[in-house]
């Protein structure tokens, strides 16, 4: 049965009930438009409509124009970290960087290379600053947590402060989606690979997050996850001691 009448070909003993939101007199106005704002793109056809299947297609649905600025010079007060995907194929890095008034941030950077060792990855990553802290996926090496752990090392012995990131995906492609949607989240119109990336991640028509062409997404997931809590600024803002000459001090040390 449909909608309470008999549907040829049906057993008399099967009926469907498809409900929206729409049928719940409960949720106002104001309600809805709260629910909505939280739900994923992807989820809201299944959440108010009663449509029972995630769908297929880009998963950060939030136009381009809204989220590209212009590249400007990044303020050194800015605290600044960085997410990285590793893989032979292809190893990337994003660099974002947090203005604490707005509490917007600001990826500027980006480093996208394969077939290369970890060392000349980790030359192009100090370049941008030895002192950035970064996090990076904790199965980084792609076979085990084991291989991944042993990757971080090495990149810890040439330099890099890095930390293992949570790789938690959905809940890092949410938080991600909500400072997109929120405008807290900017890219630098130079970022040419991120952008590509960003223009290619989808969901296939089950659900599943396609697992190509998603290097830097995954980086920036692990940046607003667990790198930006490791951000810093500077060393240069840092306030440095008094050069004294032997045998004077200044007067604010002598009160």
């Amino acid at each position: 049965m449909f909608g309470g009448e008999p549907v040829d070909g049906w057993a008399v003993s099967k009926y469907l009930v498809q409900a929206s939101w729409e049928d719940c007199p409960h949720l106002d106005k104001q309600a809805k438009e709260e629910l909505m704002a939280a739900y994923p793109p992807y989820q809201r056809d299944a959440r108010t409509k009663g449509i029972p299947q995630l769908g297929s297609g880009a998963i950060y649905q939030v136009p381009e124009s809204d989220i590209l600025v212009a590249d400007f010079e990044v303020p050194e007060y800015y605290l600044k970290a960085y997410g990285m995907d590793v893989g032979w194929n292809r190893t990337a890095a994003v660099w974002g960087a947090k203005d604490r008034e707005s509490g917007a941030i600001y990826l500027y950077s980006e480093h996208y290379r394969g077939q290369a060792e970890p060392v000349v990855h980790a030359m192009a990553i100090q370049s941008r600053g030895k002192w950035i802290p970064g996090v990076i996926d904790p199965a980084a090496a792609g076979r085990s947590q084991k291989d991944g752990i042993q990757l971080l090392m090495q990149y810890r012995e040439m330099g890099l402060d890095l930390q293992p990131a949570l790789n938690a995906v959905e809940a890092g492609i949410y938080a991600v989606w909500q400072l997109l949607s929120v405008g807290k989240l900017k890219v630098f119109k130079s970022l040419g690979n991120w952008i590509t990336e960003f223009r290619l991640y989808q969901r296939d028509t089950e659900g599943r997050v396609v697992k190509q062409n998603d290097h830097l997404m995954d980086a920036t997931r692990y940046l607003i996850m667990s790198g930006i809590d490791r951000a810093k600024a500077s060393p240069a803002r840092l306030p440095r001691a008094p050069v004294l000459s032997y045998g004077t001090q200044p007067q604010a040390w002598m009160e």
